[in-house]
């Protein structure tokens, strides 16, 4: 399947995508209306405090029988999806990250495809999408879309794709924060080494 479709990908508020508030409402979404059919299976329930959420509100997301230290797993078996979808839904781990083309990111793919979703009598979910044509999965956000502004959709659509850009690479907040961390020596390591050499020449002359 080719990452991107014919439309031209819409770009993420790139603000989000390091908005901790915004990941913890796409986290929201994505519990109340994707992981009925699709698990971020590389993640675990208790990793959601790395965007800020407590012990308390993680447990609040936690579907039934469901422990902090349990992957984020779908409960639907692989062989009613195939019977219902035609195929089973996929992880989405990693979609963020693997569906970057040369027309943008991964999650610019995510926050167009869900919102590019069009009435379609002919597919069997009465539901078609301009970004995957023929897609067999159905707009499960289509409630939403209709009670919230066009605005207020488009941000939490933002929100849900800032939340699967963090999935698809957890250590991003880790790594960042080192490599600033690592900066800061590199500097305070140049002055000293800058201070140090220039002491040692003195003497010499």
């Amino acid at each position: 399947m080719a990452a991107s479709g014919p439309v031209a990908l819409d770009s993420v508020p790139q603000a989000k995508l390091s908005d901790k508030a915004a990941m913890q409402n796409g986290a929201k979404t994505f519990m109340s209306y994707c992981l009925g059919c699709h698990g971020v299976s590389a993640m675990r329930y208790s990793r959601l405090s790395d965007i800020g959420m407590n012990e308390e509100q993680i447990k609040a997301l936690l579907p039934e029988g469901k422990k902090t230290g349990d992957y984020i797993r779908t409960s639907i078996s692989r062989n009613d999806a195939k019977e219902w979808f035609g195929a089973a839904p996929p992880d989405l781990s990693l979609t963020a990250r693997a569906r970057s083309s040369h027309s943008g990111t991964g999650t610019d793919w995510v926050y167009t495809f869900l919102r590019t979703y069009v009435e379609d009598p002919s597919r069997p979910t009465g539901w078609n999408n301009k970004t995957y044509p023929g897609v067999g999965m159905p707009h499960v956000l289509w409630e939403m879309q209709k009670t919230k502004s066009p605005a207020e959709f488009d941000s939490a659509v933002g929100d849900l794709a800032a939340f699967l850009n963090y999935v698809a690479e957890p250590a991003q907040f880790t790594r960042k924060t080192f490599g600033i961390v690592v900066l800061v020596f590199l500097a305070f390591f140049f002055v000293i080494a800058w201070r140090l050499n220039k002491a040692y020449w003195k003497k010499i002359r």
